[in-house]
């Protein structure tokens, strides 16, 4: 069968990458290509193996039908592993799904306040406290990049950096706009109301995936303003670099130096031009096809937090869970929530495949 040979294919090539990882005949740049490859099969081989153990079982249970002695037992076998089956080609198919080669990579999130004033920025906080506490409870790094708070612990804007093996593949369903439904801080009257605020999440690019030209940007250097410590406001450490082709301009000033400030001002940059690059390819190959779980645009509403009913409504696949508290503070509800994007996405994927 052309399923199976396909299966025996991938355990040889698994084979063949171990075989050249021990010989100690390659390094560099190839050794991490292999590397990655050979983890990415690694993953897969438990479930191809499962299969063609399935398979093979199947076909012994049906040789042993022709013996009358044999035969309970073999109708037994047969019944159980049919049974099986179909669970078993269901997650091997998604699987063997085309992977997201950036799915690996740490993340770089940027969250804006919206509509609704000061309200929206203590919501941009609410969610920004969201994914620090999800990010800590996955073992994963938070480094923050760039951030315009207010007074009463929102922000304007927030920049970070999600650094952790596979966070982008965990958050990038979350980008769009996230809707919040409460009785402000600030509203005396007991009223609710609706206000909103963006996140963007991208995926962190690495050097060899975007080439910047030094003739395509512009760096100013300019004094620090607001919180960051004793070197705010006394030493030109702040960086904004321009990207003329794109007009993309990052600003960074939350480090401690000029050198570190552009290093990551040039991080966030490679990142934005990276994910317009990605965008631009996914659009040009499913230019037929919208995904159930959204396009990533940070301009698609797709999750609303009603505090009076505790509840979080995600819009793209109409599932809603009645527990916020948990999932504003990065709980497992928020991994339900995300799980479930992750197998709709996988569905339709597999749907597209027939």
């Amino acid at each position: 069968m052309i399923i199976e040979q396909k299966l025996l294919d991938i355990i040889a090539r698994a084979k063949d990458i171990e075989t050249k990882m021990n010989s100690g005949e390659i390094s560099g740049d190839e050794l991490t290509r292999l590397s990655k490859e050979y983890s990415q099969l690694s993953e897969v081989l438990p479930l191809i193996n499962k299969y063609l153990q399935t398979q093979q079982g199947i076909k012994d249970a049906n040789e042993m039908l022709a013996e009358p002695e044999l035969k309970g037992i073999a109708e037994e076998q047969l019944n159980e592993l049919k049974h099986t089956l179909p669970d078993l080609e269901r997650d091997l198919q998604i699987a063997l799904l085309p992977r997201d080669n950036a799915d690996d990579n740490s993340a770089i999130v940027e969250i804006r306040a919206g509509v609704g004033g000061e309200e929206s920025a203590l919501f941009a906080g609410d969610l920004f406290r969201q994914y620090q506490s999800y990010a800590l409870r996955h073992g994963w790094q938070i480094e923050i990049i760039e951030e315009n708070a207010t007074s009463l612990r929102g922000y304007k804007e927030i920049i970070f950096k999600v650094d952790g093996h596979g966070a982008y593949a965990r958050l990038k369903f979350e980008s769009g706009i996230h809707r919040v439904q409460r009785v402000p801080e600030t509203e005396a009257a007991g009223r609710i109301h609706t206000s909103a605020a963006s996140v963007a999440v991208m995926p962190e690019a690495q050097d060899v995936d975007v080439v910047i030209d030094d003739k395509d940007i512009r760096i100013d250097i300019f004094r620090a303003s607001g919180a960051g410590g004793q070197h705010v406001n006394k030493t030109d450490s702040a960086i904004r670099i321009t990207h003329f082709p794109t007009g993309i301009v990052v600003t960074c000033q939350n480090e401690r130096s000029q050198l570190q400030n552009k290093a990551t001002a040039m991080a966030v940059l490679r990142s934005r031009l990276y994910e317009k690059q990605r965008n631009e390819q996914i659009n040009a190959s499913n230019a037929s096809r919208r995904s159930m779980v959204g396009s990533g645009d940070r301009s698609e509403k797709i999750r609303t937090y009603n505090f009076p009913e505790q509840r979080v409504t995600d819009h793209r696949i109409k599932l809603t869970l009645y527990k916020l508290d948990d999932i504003l503070a990065g709980g497992e509800g928020l991994d339900e929530m995300i799980d479930a994007l992750i197998s709709a996405d996988q569905l339709e994927r597999l749907a597209a495949l027939d």
